[in-house]
């Protein structure tokens, strides 16, 4: 059970520094710092946030692989590794400020070539440790032109004093299979770190939370076009009149479907809301899809959790 019955969270709608992971990270760290003193024990960041999110590959026609391949190039650059020094910087806040943090990254796949991204979450705990990470399992259309799916290895929750957390990023929430997955390890708060910014996206977060009967933390960048470098040939594609790149929208939510904070459009702000767990743990009563309302005689998930590495050594042949 957790120790900490009540506590605040906060969603960090605020845009990156495009693509400058080191200028990002220290905006993350002084937002971080900032929803801790507000009070803060969970503070989540959107879905790419460092650098940034590669936007370009909605607006960018598939036949201009100049821009592309350019494009991702620098994403690559700009990207981290985890473990690695960026993630340190974040460690090392995290610990300063006695908080937790879930934050969205472009991660390489270090452990291969170190020339193909993840969509990763990184989970932080208040200790400065990582506590691990999620890497989006499907990215959805033009994404595939940036991103590597992830694996089963990484589909997992975090024991906390505040409870259960996890978590899954974007539209692979519209994965039954997925966030059962994460409903059948007991996550009572649930990170829906995104890009989409739509109304029926918090119509998601509230199903979401009350079907799973947990608290759903959906978060989201809000950038205005503006704050894209004129150097970057594709932010020519993008309407003229058009003020922002992506409003945000995010919201938390609570164990009904109930709106606790958000949703906020249209500009950068930390939002907050109180936790109640004993609530939580209550609202199971009604429903517990991943318990007594689980039917597992009639229906049952396999979930492949093993790490797809790029290199398995064959095994040693038979002595004779």
């Amino acid at each position: 059970m957790p120790k900490a019955k009540k506590f605040t969270v906060a969603a960090a709608q605020i845009a990156p520094v495009f693509m400058d992971r080191a200028a990002t990270i220290d905006k993350a760290c002084e937002t971080l710092a900032e929803a801790a003193a507000n009070g803060a024990k969970l503070v989540v960041f959107p879905e790419a946030f460092v650098p940034s999110y590669p936007d370009w590959v909605w607006v960018t026609p598939a036949i201009r692989a100049d821009i592309h391949s350019s494009m991702y190039a620098e994403l690559l650059d700009q990207s981290v590794t985890v473990p690695g020094p960026d993630v340190d910087k974040l460690c090392r806040a995290a610990k300063k400020n006695k908080c937790y943090v879930v934050i969205g990254v472009n991660e390489r796949n270090a452990d291969a070539s170190g020339t193909s991204l993840y969509n990763t979450l990184v989970y932080i705990d208040d200790k400065g440790k990582v506590m691990g990470i999620h890497r989006k399992l499907m990215p959805t259309a033009a994404e595939r032109l940036v991103w590597t799916p992830g694996d089963g290895s990484t589909l997992e929750v975090f024991d906390t004093p505040y409870g259960k957390l996890g978590g899954l990023i974007c539209w692979e929430n519209y994965m039954p299979l997925a966030r059962y997955a994460m409903y059948a390890q007991g996550v009572q708060i649930y990170v829906a770190a995104t890009w989409d910014s739509a109304d029926s996206w918090v119509a998601t977060l509230r199903h979401i939370a009350k079907e799973g009967r947990l608290y759903v933390i959906g978060c989201c960048i809000a950038m205005r076009r503006d704050e894209i470098p004129d150097r970057y040939e594709f932010k020519s594609l993008y309407p003229p009149d058009g003020e922002w790149v992506n409003v945000g929208n995010s919201a938390i939510v609570g164990p009904d479907g109930d709106l606790l904070a958000g949703p906020v459009t249209a500009k950068e702000e930390i939002l907050y809301a109180e936790i109640d767990i004993t609530r939580q743990l209550g609202s199971r009563y009604w429903l517990d899809a991943a318990g007594h309302y689980a039917r597992p005689d009639v229906f049952q998930l396999t979930v492949n959790r093993r790490a797809n590495a790029m290199i398995a050594d064959a095994p040693e042949p038979p002595a004779e």
